[in-house]
C-alpha cells in the first residue's frame, strides 16, 4: 500500500505488512495499529470498517480535550492521525446513525504479567482461569474487558461478538510468544458480552468460530457463545461450614451421598419442557436431602455442555456451570444454601476426555492442542470424544485450574472424577494395534498417571478438606494412597467390584442364593485395601438395566422387600454410601433424562415406606459411631454367620472405639426362620432399631417386639446369643442401645 501524504505535506506512513491486517491475516496488529512515535509527533492508526469518520480527542492538561480530524485511508477502513508526543487520547468514531466515544484498545502496553505467562507455559500455574478468558478490569483507568487465550500455533486470533458485529478483522490480538497467549484489552466493554475467538491457522484457514476453553459464563445451549462474567466476590455465609468440613470429611465420619441429575429430579409443576433454576432447586432439593438424612448431594456434571444427552459427561466449558439453571451467581447461592443447611457438594468433573464440537476445544488453533494427534491416543472408540494430552504442561494446568475453580471460588466440597480407569490405560476398551505402548512398551499411561497425582497433591495443599473421589473400576493399586506411597492420593475410590457382585446376588431367585454366598462376602476380602464408596449410581439405572426395583425378583411385595433389604446391607457394610436419585423411592421405571421422578408414586405406601427406610438408616448411620467410626478399619468390622448357605442368613458386626457394637442379621429367603440363633458382642437387651419389615417400611411387620435379651450360650465366636425370629427377605440392625436420631 503505498505512502499517504494529507494538504500539509505530513507523511502519513501505512506499514508494508497493512494489507494483512485489512484481509484479517495479521498475526501482530500492534505494529500497525494504536500509537507509534515520530519524532515529536506520534501517529495513531485505528481500523473501523464503515465508519463514517474518526476522530481524535486529545487529552490536554488544564482544558478540555482538543478534537482532531483523523485521514481516511481510501475505503479501507483505517483512519490515520496525529497528536503530540505522549499525549492521551480517546477516539470519537461517528458511524450512519450512532456515534460513540471510545478508547483505543491499541493504545495499551502488554497486559498479562510474563512471569505468570511463563508459570503457565511450564505448567507451574494452576489458576489460570485468573490469567486467561474475559475479564473486566480497568487498565490505566479505564473500564473495559481483558481477553486471553492460549492458542500458540494460530497466524491470527481476534476477539469478536455483539460488540464488533461478530467481525474478526477489529479486534485482532497481541501474541505474547513465550507462552503462545493472545491477549487484548477492549474498553468499554462490560459483564454480559457475548464472545468468541475467530483463529486463523497458520495455513491461513478460517476455524471454525470458537467458545472460550476458560469462559466462567456461556450461553444457554444450543446457543455456543461465551459470555463475559461478573467478577465481583459472592457474599458467601458458609463461614460456619467452611470452618467444620474437615470434621466433616475425616474418614470415620458418616458419608451418605444423594447423587442428582438436576435437570430430571424434579420439572416445575411436572412441565417436561421446563428445566428447575438453582432457586428452584434451592427451595426443593436441598430440604428433601436434609428431610432424608443424607450428608451430601452429588450432582452429574453441571460444567457446561452442548449435549444434554451425555447427562454432563461430554464437557466443553470446565469453568461455567452451566446456563440451563440460572448464572454463576445462582449457582453459587445455591451452594451457599447448601452449606447453610448443613448439606456438603460434590460434583462430578470431567477431565478425560472432551466433545468433538467445532466450537470446542478439538483442534483448537488449527493443531491437536488439548488432544492428541494421534487418534490411537486421542480418540475415545467408546464415547467418539477426545482424550486430553496430559503429557503437555499447560493442558494439565487447564485441568487443574478448574478442579481448583470450583473448590476455592464456588467452596464445592468435592470433586467426583470420571472415568479414571479409561485414563490409566492406554487399551482402553481397544483392541489389538489400536493403541500406542508406553515408552516401556506397556499398557499404562504414564503421563495420566502423573496428571492424577498433581491434581490429588495440588488439591491437597490448596484444598486440603475437600474430597476428592475416584471413579475406578479396575484394581488399579493404591488409587487412595498418598502419592508420596506410590498412590493416586484420591480420598476415596468407587467400589465397582462390590456394586456388581452384590448386585448378581441380589437379581437371583431366593432359591439358588445359597449357592452365591461368595457374591455377597468376596467385598470384605479387600473392603480395606483401599478407602471405599459404596456406589449404586446413575449407571446402574440406564441403558436397559432397568431401575433397582425391577431388577430385585419375585412380586411387587417381594422385589419391594428385597430392595429394602439391599439397602440396609449397603448402609451397614463398610465404606461410605452414595444412592442415584429415584432409589429411595423405589422407582418403577429405568431413569428417564428427559423426564423426571415419578413423584405421584409416593401415594403408594410401598413407595412412601421405602423413603422413610432411606430416611431412617441415613439417621442411623449418623447417630450409631459402629457404623462409621472404625469404616476403613478392619478392626471395625466381623461376619457372625458367612456360611449358612441352607438359610442363607449372614449375620456381621460392626464396632467403634468410642460406642457399642452394632449386630446385623439378614434373611436372604421369603422364608421365616423361627428361634435362630446369631451370637452377640454384649449380654443385656439388644434392640431392634431397624426391623425392614416393619409395616411403616411396606414389610409384613414380622420380628421380635423391638428387643431381645442376649443369653448366656456360646454362639459364632461370642460367649452371648439372641434367639431371632427372622423376617421374610429382611434385615434386623441391632443395638444394646437406643440412641437420639442424628
Amino acid at each position: 500500500m503505498p505512502t499517504r501524504q494529507d494538504r500539509n505535506g505530513a507523511l502519513y506512513h501505512v506499514p508494508e505488512n497493512t494489507d494483512d491486517l485489512l484481509a484479517g491475516r495479521c498475526g501482530d496488529p500492534f505494529s500497525i495499529l494504536g500509537r507509534h512515535n515520530a519524532g515529536s509527533l506520534d501517529i495513531v492508526r485505528v481500523f473501523y470498517p464503515h465508519a463514517a469518520k474518526v476522530r481524535l480527542l486529545v487529552e490536554r492538561p488544564r482544558s478540555p480535550p482538543i478534537e482532531r480530524a483523523m485521514r481516511p485511508v481510501d475505503d479501507t477502513g483505517m483512519f490515520i492521525g496525529t497528536i503530540r508526543k505522549g499525549a492521551s487520547y480517546r477516539l470519537r468514531v461517528i458511524w450512519a446513525d450512532a456515534t460513540e466515544e471510545v478508547s483505543d484498545p491499541y493504545s495499551f502496553g502488554p497486559i498479562l504479567p510474563e512471569e505468570e505467562l511463563h508459570a503457565f507455559a511450564e505448567g507451574r500455574h494452576f489458576h489460570v482461569h485468573h490469567l486467561l478468558g474475559a475479564h473486566p478490569v480497568t487498565l490505566h483507568g479505564v473500564t473495559g474487558v481483558r481477553f486471553a487465550v492460549w492458542a500458540p500455533n494460530a497466524r491470527r486470533v481476534s476477539a469478536i461478538g455483539d460488540f464488533n458485529i461478530w467481525d474478526g478483522r477489529r479486534h485482532p490480538m497481541r501474541l505474547r510468544h513465550r507462552a503462545g497467549v493472545w491477549e487484548l484489552f477492549i474498553p468499554g466493554l462490560t459483564a454480559g458480552e457475548r464472545y468468541k475467538f475467530e483463529i486463523m491457522a497458520q495455513d491461513g484457514t478460517l476455524l471454525p468460530q470458537k467458545a472460550d476453553p476458560f469462559a466462567r459464563r456461556t450461553e444457554l445451549p444450543p446457543a455456543t457463545a461465551s459470555v463475559v462474567a461478573r467478577n465481583d466476590p459472592f457474599p458467601w455465609t458458609d463461614d460456619a461450614w467452611m470452618a467444620t468440613r474437615a470434621a466433616r470429611h475425616a474418614p470415620q465420619a458418616p458419608l451418605s451421598i444423594y447423587e442428582v441429575h438436576t435437570l430430571s429430579w424434579r420439572r416445575p409443576n411436572g412441565d417436561p419442557d421446563r428445566i428447575a433454576t438453582w432457586r428452584d432447586l434451592t427451595r426443593d432439593l436441598i430440604p428433601y436431602a436434609v428431610e432424608n438424612g443424607f450428608t451430601h448431594i452429588e450432582l452429574l456434571p453441571i460444567m457446561e455442555y452442548p449435549f444434554g444427552g451425555s447427562w454432563g459427561y461430554q464437557t466443553l466449558a470446565l469453568f461455567a456451570p452451566t446456563a440451563r439453571h440460572g448464572s454463576p451467581e445462582d449457582f453459587a447461592a445455591f451452594v451457599n444454601a447448601c452449606h447453610d443447611a448443613g448439606i456438603g457438594i460434590i460434583l462430578d468433573w470431567v477431565p478425560a476426555h472432551f466433545p468433538n464440537d467445532l466450537h470446542g476445544l478439538a483442534c483448537f488453533d488449527g493443531t491437536a492442542l488439548f488432544e492428541h494427534a494421534d487418534p490411537r491416543e486421542g480418540m475415545h472408540r467408546d464415547w467418539n470424544t477426545l482424550i486430553y494430552n496430559y503429557g503437555r504442561h499447560e493442558v494439565r494446568a487447564f485441568l487443574i485450574s478448574s478442579a481448583l475453580m470450583w473448590c476455592e471460588h464456588f467452596h464445592v466440597d468435592g470433586l467426583r472424577v470420571d472415568a479414571v480407569a479409561s485414563m490409566l490405560y492406554r487399551d482402553y476398551s481397544r483392541q489389538s494395534g489400536d493403541w500406542l505402548p508406553n515408552i516401556h512398551g506397556g499398557r499404562e499411561n504414564l503421563e495420566a498417571v502423573s496428571f492424577l497425582r498433581e491434581l490429588t497433591d495440588t488439591l491437597q495443599r490448596h484444598a486440603p478438606d475437600v474430597q476428592i473421589v475416584a471413579e475406578e473400576s479396575t484394581a488399579w493399586p493404591g488409587v487412595t494412597h498418598p502419592t508420596v506411597d506410590g498412590g493416586l492420593g484420591f480420598s476415596f475410590k468407587w467400589n465397582m467390584g462390590w456394586m456388581h457382585d452384590t448386585l448378581h446376588f441380589m437379581q437371583r431367585d431366593p432359591l439358588w442364593r445359597g449357592h452365591h454366598l461368595s457374591e455377597i462376602l468376596f467385598g470384605t476380602h479387600y473392603a480395606f485395601s483401599e478407602r471405599f464408596v459404596l456406589p449404586l449410581s446413575h449407571d446402574e439405572v440406564t441403558h436397559g438395566k432397568g431401575s433397582l426395583l425391577a431388577r430385585m425378583p419375585g412380586d411387587s411385595w417381594q422385589q419391594h422387600a428385597n430392595l429394602r433389604a439391599y439397602f440396609a446391607f449397603m448402609w451397614t457394610h463398610p465404606g461410605k454410601k452414595l444412592l442415584f436419585m429415584g432409589g429411595e423411592i423405589a422407582q418403577v421405571q429405568e431413569w428417564n433424562h428427559d423426564g423426571e421422578l415419578d413423584w405421584r408414586s409416593l401415594s403408594e405406601p410401598s413407595k412412601l415406606g421405602m423413603q422413610r427406610l432411606v430416611r431412617d438408616l441415613n439417621h442411623t448411620l449418623r447417630s450409631y459411631p459402629a457404623l462409621h467410626e472404625l469404616d476403613i478399619d478392619p478392626a471395625g468390622f466381623s461376619w457372625l454367620i458367612n456360611d449358612d448357605d441352607a438359610n442363607v442368613v449372614f449375620a456381621w458386626a460392626r464396632f467403634a472405639l468410642s460406642a457399642p457394637p452394632i449386630v446385623m442379621v439378614w434373611n436372604a429367603t421369603p422364608v421365616i426362620r423361627h428361634a435362630y440363633r446369631v451370637g452377640v458382642p454384649n449380654a443385656g437387651d439388644w434392640h431392634e432399631i431397624i426391623n425392614t419389615d416393619a409395616s411403616v417400611y411396606g414389610g409384613s411387620n414380622v420380628g421380635n417386639g423391638g428387643r431381645v435379651t442376649a443369653q448366656a450360650v456360646a454362639s459364632h465366636g461370642c460367649d452371648w446369643s439372641v434367639e431371632l425370629v427372622l423376617p421374610p427377605l429382611a434385615v434386623l440392625i441391632l443395638s444394646p442401645t437406643l440412641e437420639e436420631a442424628g
